[in-house]
């Protein structure tokens, strides 16, 4: 462990008491320190997490976030969805209090191998990859991060050989502090989260932080045909390793070439796990066929660019439903392809006007006021040989707690059709 004494009787307070914070905050309590959590909601998830944290000697703060309950604390731990104009990373700051996301505690705790991934689009899907990978070649991986299992929840199990495969995002990338990933690797960078960030340079030095640490033994990965990324060399005394990532070459393929090359994992294995993947829940998920139309769950697809690789993979026509909460995505990017592949468009979500806008000339679209409805219709408008297709190109947050959430609730949809209808 890199300082297992290192927050003991130290005084922290856990905002967000979903899973990573939930997570943390138990974590820190197995190491001794004084743990508080503020989580501004008090409902049926908050409560059923409070059972979960394991001592009463945790303090909690339930329905709202006050300064009182922050004041006295030595360290704020925000979960990713707090950015610094929220109320408590403010108070936060005027108590002099230092602020870091839930990866930067898990990290310092960590004695294992650390090979973390982000990027506008594909991380969940290459970080699952590099730890089936890593398995296939005779080693222990844990997969971990943004991609649901939360890094803190894994500490206690892991040992010094082992490796994670860490997913992270540019939200919890802002508070890192001394997190260094031995293999730092950015897939990609889009357009994405500009409800969050006043500019694409703003988001793009979020993504940079990933290897602000690293050292000239450590690895970045980066996509050699990314303009963004042609800088970066001069900015990072880690050893620079490229990847050609392309429609004709699958970068997500490249990218674990690479990595394995690294790691000395030969091709071979990567070429057997890559082609025996059977893919992940909401990304490109086939949920049943009905009557000859195929209905995919791609809910984790928040941006245009995820949504416009779905397009390229599916080979039916397709019945889209798309819309949510807006990040800034330029909806637009999606019109080439869509115009030869998508038949109808359904409009949900507080984004449709905009998306609406976007598309208007160039498709037929519809609208529907909640996604059981818009599967119903979506399946009145196909055709036999059609899919239906929901990849939203935003996030889920106007109607849904998570990806994952609108994801079940696109399958329960199609499951209770199916039974009407098959």
């Amino acid at each position: 462990m890199i300082n297992t004494e290192h927050f003991k009787n130290k005084k922290v307070v856990v905002v967000g008491l979903a899973r990573s914070g939930l997570a943390c905050a138990n974590l820190l309590y197995d190491r001794g320190a004084q743990v508080s959590v503020t989580d501004n909601s008090d409902n049926d998830s908050t409560r059923v997490s409070a059972l979960k944290l394991k001592s009463k000697d945790i303090k909690l703060e339930l329905g709202r976030h006050t300064r009182e309950f922050i004041k006295g604390n030595e360290l704020m731990v925000i979960s990713p969805g707090l950015s610094d104009d929220s109320q408590p990373v403010i108070w936060a700051r005027s108590l002099g209090i230092p602020v870091v996301s839930e990866i930067e505690v898990a990290w310092s705790l960590c004695p294992a191998k650390v090979i973390a991934v982000t990027g506008s689009c594909g991380k969940t899907t290459v970080a699952t990859l590099i730890g089936r990978m890593l398995e296939a070649a005779g080693k222990k991986a844990w997969v971990c991060g943004n991609i649901g299992n939360p890094f803190s929840a894994q500490i206690e199990k892991i040992r010094e050989r082992d490796f994670i495969s860490l997913e992270v995002s540019s939200f919890q990338l802002e508070k890192i502090d001394k997190f260094r990933p031995q293999i730092a690797v950015i897939l990609n960078f889009s357009a994405n989260h500009l409800d969050r960030y006043k500019s694409l340079g703003d988001y793009l030095e979020a993504k940079k932080r990933i290897f602000m640490n690293q050292k000239e033994g450590d690895f970045l990965v980066l996509n050699a045909l990314q303009a963004e990324f042609k800088e970066w060399p001069k900015e990072t005394k880690a050893q620079i390793k490229y990847f050609s990532g392309n429609p004709e070459n699958n970068p997500n393929l490249a990218a674990l070439l690479v990595i394995a090359s690294i790691l000395g994992i030969s091709q071979d294995v990567v070429h057997k796990v890559v082609g025996e993947f059977k893919g992940i829940q909401h990304r490109l998920e086939q949920v049943a066929e009905i009557n000859n139309v195929v209905f995919i769950n791609d809910s984790k697809a928040t941006t245009a660019d995820s949504t416009l690789w779905a397009l390229k993979n599916l080979q039916r026509p397709i019945v889209l439903i798309v819309g949510g909460r807006d990040k800034g995505v330029d909806y637009s990017m999606i019109l080439g392809l869509a115009r030869e592949k998508v038949r109808e468009v359904i409009l949900l979500g507080e984004a449709k006007e905009k998306i609406r806008s976007a598309f208007k000339g160039s498709l037929s679209m519809e609208e529907a006021d909640t996604l059981p409805e818009a599967v119903q219709r979506g399946y009145a408008l196909a055709r036999p040989g059609d899919c239906v297709l929901l990849s939203p190109m935003c996030s889920s947050f106007d109607m849904f707690a998570d990806y994952e959430e609108r994801g079940e609730c696109f399958k329960k949809a199609v499951y209770a059709l199916e039974g009407r209808k098959s």
